[in-house]
């Protein structure tokens, strides 16, 4: 797998064993493509795998990253390919081996971008959604982002964040979410 994109564009990372399914180069690029700079940004990578999504994001300027992955047998590895981003931009990865939704549950800080890779057969995706929506994991104009196979579904509302963009890769698609705007209340007039 390689990094598309940033100041560590075109360096490879390992490939873990175990189970994997690895985002597509072309899928990345592009969705860090619609997401810009992400200069001084926080990014949370779940169902890392080898960890190269947040990579990516340290590479293209993010500085707060974290990740999670429970398969055990992948942190060797993760390990190894996050020190590139500590040792050459100084930026480090916080990792966690557990459930994701472990994580979700306990987790107390904010991110302003959070990607789902899950395995393409695991079932309780919207659920992920819900969980960012009742633990208020997303800053106020955060965006969450999911990928997932296009047999499956999901719903252009979760709780409170609504479906702002939709790309289609393949067979696969990546579905973004940002916070619903709050509505002013009713007896506030606004000045035009």
């Amino acid at each position: 797998m390689r990094i598309t994109g940033g100041k560590l564009k075109g360096r490879n990372t390992k490939c873990p064993d175990g189970v994997i399914r690895p985002a597509m180069d072309r899928m990345r690029e592009s969705v860090f493509a619609i997401l810009g700079d992400l200069s001084g940004k926080s990014w949370l990578d779940m169902f890392s795998g080898s960890g190269t999504i947040a990579i990516e994001a340290v590479s293209r300027g993010a500085t707060q990253v974290q990740l999670c992955e429970k398969d055990k047998i992948k942190i060797k590895t993760v390990l190894e390919n996050v020190s590139i981003t500590e040792k050459e931009m100084g930026v480090k990865i916080n990792c966690h081996f557990m459930a994701v939704e472990l994580f979700l549950k306990r987790c107390k800080d904010q991110f302003d971008f959070i990607f789902f890779d899950p395995p393409f057969p695991y079932k309780f995706r919207k659920d992920l959604i819900k969980f960012v929506d009742q633990y208020n994991l997303l800053n106020e104009n955060g965006t969450v982002m999911i990928h997932y196979p296009e047999e499956d579904a999901l719903p252009e509302q979760i709780g409170n964040l609504v479906l702002t963009d939709k790309r289609i890769y393949g067979r696969s698609i990546v579905n973004f979410y940002k916070k619903k705007p709050e509505e002013p209340p009713e007896h506030v007039i606004l000045n035009s």
